[in-house]
């Protein structure tokens, strides 16, 4: 169980608002949901939202095609840390098609780790944010959802945009840039300091992403 409220036999992806395209948005009002609800805790300080990308703005996820695999520009989930230690650590994704939540090892199995060897460039970076500070400080116009000619390239949510609280109106850009560069070398308390205090919180890669959530307390 997540909680004991809700656990991943009794949730429903269609409790919350979705709009394809807007996994951003999606998340964000993911988290408010969660911890309104008694899900998560209160003040969301259990939860961690977490961008995937690369610096080819192409990350592999599983989809329903044949193969169960798909290319997006960038995706956006939501990881809920264990409520106790013998609690698994549940991603709560929106598009995906396993388990609605997942266990954050099943997660990263079945969607992240893939069967066939990537090129470099292709290789996933996860920028973990903690929500509280996530909630506060992303803003989105939707602008990059828009063509040359100021059209919606998919039509977007019937929700307001997203305004920070310090009046920012956009920089998703802001979390989207990721580089391999950048990927913290090892898990180290610096860099549990940084998931809990940064406004963009860290990058690490596929292979280090289980390892922060176990060693966040």
């Amino acid at each position: 169980m997540a909680t004991e409220k809700l656990d991943a036999s009794s949730s429903s992806s269609s409790r919350f608002d979705h709009t394809p395209y807007y996994c951003e948005e999606n998340v964000y009002f993911l988290c408010k949901k969660l911890s309104e609800e008694g899900i998560a805790k209160s003040d969301g300080s259990d939860l961690f939202v977490v961008f995937i990308s690369n610096e080819k703005k192409q990350a592999r996820k599983a989809s329903h095609r044949a193969d169960g695999v798909i290319l997006w520009d960038y995706h956006v989930i939501c990881v809920q840390k264990g409520k106790e230690s013998n609690l698994p650590h549940l991603v709560w994704d929106l598009d995906s098609t396993l388990p609605f939540p997942s266990p954050l090892a099943t997660y990263v199995a079945e969607t992240i780790r893939p069967s066939f060897q990537l090129f470099s460039e292709f290789q996933r970076v996860f920028r973990i944010v903690h929500a509280p500070i996530f909630l506060r400080c992303f803003a989105s116009d939707r602008r990059h959802m828009k063509d040359p000619a100021g059209e919606w390239v998919f039509p977007p949510p019937s929700s307001e945009v997203i305004v920070a609280e310090d009046g920012t109106v956009h920089n998703l850009n802001e979390y989207m840039e990721m580089s391999s560069l950048d990927v913290v070398k090892s898990i180290e308390a610096d860099t549990l300091d940084a998931v809990l205090t940064q406004k963009l919180g860290v990058l690490v890669n596929e292979s280090q992403l289980e390892e922060v959530f176990s060693q966040i307390s």
